[in-house]
C-alpha cells in the first residue's frame, strides 16, 4: 500500500478547475508589501541532529478556548535544552482497533513535527526513514477517511504542516553571495534537500483540504490569514516542484475557503508590488499568475472597479521588471482575459504596453509584439480607433528596427485577419504613419525575409486603396527630397565653418611667425 501511495504522488500541478470566484470582493490598491515571517521553526537539539518542537500537546489543547488555539499556532517555540530525541516508529493503523485510530493519528502527527537537517545526507538516516514512512501512513489515513475531522485533529494537522513547511527559503543563502564575473541568473536553481519529506507533507495537506470530511467552517479557524500569508511566502522557493504543489494547494484553499478569497487576492497583489517596485525578482510570479488566470476567468460581469484597478496598478506594471521572461506567458493570459471580459479595457491595456515598451532590449520587444497581437485579437474597432495613432507610431519604429526578429514580428501582425481588417478600415490614418518604415525596409533592410514581408504588406495597401498608396508615396518622396536638401545645406554650412577655421588658423600662424 505504501508503494502504491508513493507512486501516486503527483509531480506536476493538479488540474485547476472548480470553485472559481465570482468577483465578490475588493482587490487592495495598498502598496504595502507582504510581510516576511519565514523564521525558522526550530533549532538543533542535543546529539540527535533533529529539531525538537515543544508545541502544545493534544491533551493540553483540548482545554483551551478557540481564540487561544488559533493564536500563533505555528509559531511554536523550540526547546533548545532538550536531550536526544526518542524517535521510534509507532504501530501501523491496521494493528490497532478502530476506536484507537484517531489517537494514533494524532500521535503520528506529533511524531512528524520533528524536523531533520537534510543538508547532511548521512545524518539521522533511520529517523528520517521512520518519519517518511509515518508521513505516508498519514497520507493514506486522510485519503481513506470516512468521518468528519474534529477540531483537535484539524488543529494537529495544521500544526504538523506548518512546522514542516514554514521555514527559511534556500534562496536566502544567495543574498550575500558575491562572485566576481558570476551571473546568478545563469545558475541552476537550488533544489530543496528535504523534498522527500516535503512532497508527502504537501500531498497530505492537499488531500486534507480537498477531502469531503474536512469542514471548511471548522478548518478556517486554523487555516487562517496568518497561515495563508506564510504559505504565499513560500512561492519564492527556487524549487519548481514546491511551487507546483503550492499553486495547486493555494487554488484549492481559494475554492474551499471563500472567506479567504479577498485576502488571498490582496496578498498576491502586494507580492506583485514588491516585485515591481522593490526587488524586481520573485521566483513564483508565474505560478501566482496561473492561479489568477483561473480567478479572472470566473469574475462576474460587469467587472467591478476594484478588479480594473488591479489590472492597471499591478498586472500592467508587471511588464517593467527585467525578469519578465520568467512569467510573460502567464501575464499575457491574464491581460487578455480582462480584455475578453470587457472589450473597453483594450485601450487601457494597449496604452499600458506602450508605456513600458522596451527601447534597447530586442528579445523583450519581440515578446511585447506577440502579446500585442493577442490583445488586438480581442480588441473591437471602437477601442482600436482610440489608440491606433500612438500604437502605430510604435509599430512603425519596430518595423524600422535593424534587429530582423523585431521587424519580422511586427510585420506578422498583418497575418492576423482580424488585425488586418481593422488596419484596412482605418488605413487613411495608419498608412501615412507607417509608410516611411515600409518604404525604407523595402529598399534597404539587410534581411531578405524582412524585405519580402514588407513587400507583401505594401501590396496589401496598394491593392485596397491605390490612390492613398500613391499619395503616401508622393509625400514620402517629397519628404525625402526635402531631407536631402536639408542634408546638403547642413554639409555646406559645416564646410564653410571648416574653411573659416582653416583660414583663421593659417592667419594666426603667419602673424606669430
Amino acid at each position: 500500500m505504501i508503494k502504491n501511495i508513493l507512486n501516486k504522488l503527483p509531480r506536476k500541478q493538479a488540474k485547476l478547475a472548480e470553485n472559481r470566484d465570482g468577483g465578490s470582493s475588493n482587490f487592495s490598491s495598498n502598496t504595502s508589501t507582504t510581510s516576511r515571517n519565514s523564521s525558522a521553526t526550530g533549532s538543533k537539539s542535543g546529539n540527535s541532529n533533529a529539531t525538537v518542537l515543544s508545541g502544545i500537546s493534544s491533551s493540553q489543547n483540548s482545554g483551551l478556548n478557540n481564540g487561544n488555539k488559533r493564536h500563533d499556532l505555528w509559531n511554536i517555540k523550540v526547546n533548545a535544552n532538550a536531550g536526544p530525541v526518542p524517535f521510534e516508529a509507532l504501530p501501523s493503523f491496521k494493528d490497532v482497533p478502530n476506536a484507537e485510530k484517531q489517537n494514533l493519528f494524532i500521535k503520528k502527527l506529533s511524531l512528524c513535527c520533528v524536523v531533520f537537517d537534510f543538508t547532511d545526507p548521512t545524518k539521522n538516516l533511520k529517523e528520517k526513514d521512520i518519519k517518511r514512512q509515518t508521513l505516508v501512513e498519514l497520507l493514506d489515513y486522510v485519503t481513506s477517511a470516512n468521518g468528519k475531522f474534529n477540531e483537535t485533529v484539524v488543529q494537529e494537522i495544521v500544526r504538523m504542516v506548518s512546522v514542516n513547511l514554514f521555514r527559511p527559503l534556500s534562496t536566502q543563502s544567495r543574498e550575500n553571495k558575491v562572485v566576481e564575473g558570476f551571473d546568478l541568473e545563469e545558475e541552476e536553481p537550488l533544489m530543496e534537500p528535504s523534498w522527500p519529506h516535503l512532497q508527502i507533507v504537501y500531498e497530505f495537506f492537499l488531500r486534507f483540504v480537498t477531502s469531503a470530511e474536512t469542514d471548511a467552517k471548522l478548518a478556517k479557524r486554523y487555516v487562517d490569514h496568518s497561515f495563508v500569508l506564510r504559505l504565499l511566502d513560500l512561492f519564492d522557493s527556487e524549487d519548481h516542484r514546491e511551487r507546483e504543489y503550492l499553486k495547486t494547494v493555494l487554488h484549492r484553499i481559494y475554492g474551499k475557503f471563500m472567506v479567504h478569497r479577498p485576502f488571498i487576492r490582496k496578498t498576491i497583489n502586494n507580492i506583485f508590488f514588491r516585485c515591481i517596485f522593490e526587488t524586481e525578482k520573485h521566483n513564483g510570479i508565474a505560478e501566482l499568475l496561473e492561479i489568477l488566470g483561473s480567478i479572472i476567468n470566473g469574475f462576474a460581469l460587469p467587472l467591478k472597479e476594484e478588479h480594473k484597478l488591479f489590472l492597471v496598478r499591478a498586472l500592467i506594471p508587471l511588464h517593467k521588471p527585467k525578469c519578465i521572461p520568467m512569467y510573460h506567458q502567464q501575464l499575457t493570459y491574464c491581460i487578455t482575459q480582462f480584455v475578453e471580459k470587457d472589450c473597453k479595457l483594450a485601450d487601457t491595456v494597449i496604452r499600458g504596453l506602450l508605456k513600458y515598451w522596451p527601447i534597447t532590449n530586442s528579445s523583450k520587444e519581440v515578446m511585447f509584439l506577440g502579446e500585442l497581437e493577442e490583445v488586438l485579437e480581442a480588441t473591437q474597432p471602437p477601442e482600436f480607433q482610440r489608440c491606433m495613432v500612438p500604437l502605430f507610431r510604435q509599430i512603425g519604429r519596430s518595423l524600422s528596427s535593424s534587429h530582423f526578429q523585431v521587424a519580422e514580428r511586427a510585420l506578422f501582425l498583418w497575418n492576423n485577419d482580424h488585425i488586418e481588417n481593422m488596419i484596412k478600415q482605418n488605413r487613411k490614418v495608419i498608412l501615412p504613419i507607417i509608410f516611411p518604415a515600409l518604404e525604407k525596409n523595402a529598399r534597404n533592410h539587410w534581411n531578405q525575409a524582412v524585405q519580402s514581408l514588407t513587400l507583401n504588406v505594401r501590396k496589401i495597401f496598394a491593392d485596397v486603396d491605390p490612390e492613398l498608396f500613391e499619395e503616401c508615396l508622393l509625400s514620402f518622396q517629397e519628404d525625402e527630397a526635402q531631407e536631402g536638401e536639408t542634408k546638403t545645406k547642413r554639409e555646406a554650412t559645416w564646410k564653410r565653418l571648416e574653411d573659416i577655421a582653416t583660414m583663421k588658423a593659417t592667419s594666426n600662424n603667419r602673424t606669430s611667425g
